[in-house]
């Protein structure tokens, strides 16, 4: 879809060379743009038609590139590809700079991350809650290199800003934490408060600082703001300055619900208290991410 992937010789044990990183970076850019448009596509495959075109590279170099991969498409601002947890630990300058070169003026990948933000969305209903919780990413604080201007993608788009001004994404994730928490209570013997939880910034508005009025099972309150993505579990996300308020003032019952994989595979964890215990939060824009 737009990225020509060349064969390449290598020894084993060497750095990556800057002619591997392109043609790595050239397949991870073909999945993702079949991801974002929605298209099936097979990882393992790709996965050996690298091996075949990188000898020296074992899989487990293959895969912890992408992760890699993951980590530089995070930090210019746009999504990663499913799977591909970030890791930070990678060649900077060299990554930076071809990564830069492949997504730099990309329409096509311009318009289906755009397209991917801003597309509606419906809760599902018929879910096994069993299976949704996931513990949360830890924040990675080490502190990094600060890169030359011209490595830094001129992103033109903050899409995850965009994503979270999408209306019928974050009402259906708001719903799918309702039902969550209903059926959390009852699971728990606690069938009459699960009747109780109420959609607070349906009933009355925003401005509470948070989404849903539930409790815990012994019946003290719990409060709960749902932040909902269609991409992956480290994704940044926004809190307004009210809300990021009202998670220090009640510290003790205050739940951030992030939702993650929303559109493919929903899943949940939650954040606790105060959000800058969890996140890098920034002071201008209050946009919470994992580093």
């Amino acid at each position: 879809m737009g990225f020509e992937v060349r064969a390449l010789d290598a020894r084993a044990g060497e750095d990556w060379r800057r002619e591997e990183v392109e043609l790595i970076v050239a397949d991870y850019l073909s999945m993702l743009l079949q991801e974002l448009a929605g298209q099936p596509y097979n990882k393992t495959a790709h996965r050996r038609l690298l091996r075949q075109r990188l000898p020296a590279r074992s899989d487990g170099s293959i895969e912890f590139k992408h992760a890699n991969i993951s980590a530089v498409m995070l930090e210019m601002g746009y999504p990663y590809i499913r799977g591909y947890q970030p890791r930070s630990n990678f060649q900077r300058d060299i990554l930076l700079e071809v990564v830069q070169k492949h997504v730099g003026h990309n329409r096509q990948l311009d318009d289906l991350t755009l397209s991917a933000v801003e597309r509606p969305a419906v809760a599902a209903e018929y879910i096994d809650f069993r299976r949704v919780r996931s513990e949360a990413p830890r924040t990675e604080l080490a502190v990094r290199e600060v890169s030359p201007s011209y490595l830094r993608a001129p992103v033109k788009r903050d899409y995850f800003a965009r994503e979270a001004h999408n209306r019928s994404l974050g009402e259906a994730g708001e719903l799918f934490a309702l039902n969550f928490e209903r059926w959390r209570l009852a699971e728990q013997g606690a069938g009459q408060l699960a009747e109780r939880v109420r959609h607070v910034s349906v009933e009355e508005g925003d401005g509470h600082g948070y989404d849903i009025s539930s409790f815990e099972a012994d019946g003290r309150e719990r409060f709960i703001e749902v932040k909902t993505t269609g991409f992956g579990e480290r994704t940044p996300f926004y809190v307004s300055a009210n809300e990021a308020r009202f998670a220090r003032d009640h510290n003790a019952s205050f739940r951030l619900y992030r939702l993650f994989d929303f559109r493919s595979a929903p899943r949940l964890f939650e954040l606790a208290g105060p959000i800058e215990q969890h996140c890098l939060l920034d002071a201008v824009t209050f946009r919470a991410s994992f580093g």
